[in-house]
């Protein structure tokens, strides 16, 4: 089964699929959202169907000391909308520091320094990240 990875923002969403075993994430293009816009729901939708996705994964903006803040609220909201749309499994697994984390991994890849500071590449690495961390977590799936 895929598993879609979303980093959710603003601007714009990181987005990751892991292969059909579960086992290793990769990026995908990241989607832009207009400020103030709806979520482009549609678009992810499309996406994961298009993929075969069988669960999502949101990352979880907590504050520092673990508290949900508006900003969580709403992503799952919108994590919820996309698990109805395509009737699959929303996951969560908490971002704090991933784009961090992300942006230093991007830095550190031998990229052109142009291509590193490039935020959608920031983006999707995050979404990586995040999906390949919740992917690790889950019990080995045997075939026995």
């Amino acid at each position: 089964m895929r598993v879609l990875g979303v980093d959710f923002g603003e601007v714009r969403i990181g987005l990751a699929l892991s292969d059909v075993t579960g086992t290793l994430a990769t990026p995908l293009p990241t989607l832009r959202r207009r400020r103030g816009k709806r979520p482009p729901l549609r678009a992810m939708e499309e996406l994961a169907r298009e993929r075969d996705v069988g669960a999502v994964v949101f990352g979880l903006p907590l504050e520092l000391d673990g508290s949900e803040s508006e900003w969580t609220r709403e992503v799952r909201a919108v994590a919820g909308q996309l698990g109805e749309r395509l009737q699959i499994p929303v996951h969560f697994i908490d971002e704090r520091f991933t784009s961090v984390e992300a942006e230093r991994t991007v830095r550190s890849s031998g990229l052109s320094r142009s291509k590193r500071e490039e935020k959608e590449r920031i983006d999707a690495a995050a979404a990586t990240l995040l999906l390949q961390r919740w992917l690790d977590r889950q019990p080995s799936r045997s075939t026995t």
